[in-house]
């Protein structure tokens, strides 16, 4: 009997975000999707958009950056019998700090939830893949530049590239396709439409990148053939500068 596929996406936050259009899509090509973020409310109103479309999901509440919390997560999946196809790590906290106003703790907090929860989730990711499957890294413009006032996001961020790099290169030939994928402009969500709606008015709608549109792009690399993997590619929208 074939084993039933899923995707596991960790940093699923409110239902106009990338973690749970990532999940619906996933939802919509047939694979069970756990999700799983902090915040049980948010988790569980993805959840049942989901099942009102006829999606088959687990919610689950974890912190990226605790390591238990991580591996519980991929031992749900497997002890469901379910095969991992996809997993996604979408956490992106960023919070705005010159260097000179930025403590220790902020240079850590930013470091663990963009770096070391994403070396947590993609070790797990790749044991119980085993020889097949899709890892994602979400990543950002500061992945590649920094650029004040986001130095310390700068650096975590480029962490999560070089542990994407790192991983691509020791996994691709056991057949684990590592991706990373630079947001390279403004996602058209509710984090930046609260965070900074004049921004996001002066952009337009075609000057913000679509959440659909960017998980459609997920899933065609996820199809890609191994004889032709992308490792690295950037989205942005058609107007955004670079």
């Amino acid at each position: 009997m074939e084993q039933k596929c899923s995707a596991v996406i960790i940093g699923v936050g409110p239902e106009q975000g990338l973690g749970a259009t990532l999940a619906n899509h996933f939802a919509g090509q047939g694979l069970h999707v756990y999700i799983a973020g902090r915040s049980e409310d948010k988790l569980q109103q993805v959840a049942e958009t989901i099942r009102q479309k006829g999606g088959s999901v687990s919610a689950v509440i974890a912190d990226a950056t605790v390591e238990h919390d991580v591996a519980h997560l991929f031992k749900m999946a497997q002890r469901d019998g379910y095969r991992i196809d996809i997993a996604a790590y979408n956490v992106d906290s960023n919070i705005p700090s010159p260097l000179l106003e930025t403590d220790a703790e902020t240079f850590t907090l930013l470091w663990q939830q963009n770096c070391l929860g994403a070396f947590l989730f993609g070790k797990e990711a790749v044991k119980a893949m085993q020889d097949k499957g899709t890892l994602f890294f979400t990543g950002a413009t500061a992945s590649l530049r920094a650029k004040p006032p986001f130095t310390a996001f700068a650096a975590a961020k480029a962490g999560l590239r070089a542990l994407a790099q790192g991983m691509a290169r020791e996994f691709s030939p056991q057949g684990i396709h590592v991706v990373h994928t630079v947001i390279d402009g403004v996602i058209d969500g509710e984090r930046a439409k609260k965070q900074f709606p004049d921004y996001v008015k002066a952009k337009g709608k075609d000057g913000l990148l679509q959440l659909d549109a960017i998980a459609e792009t997920y899933w065609a690399v996820h199809k890609q053939h191994p004889s032709a993997w992308t490792h690295e590619l950037d989205l942005r929208p058609f107007k955004e500068p670079f």
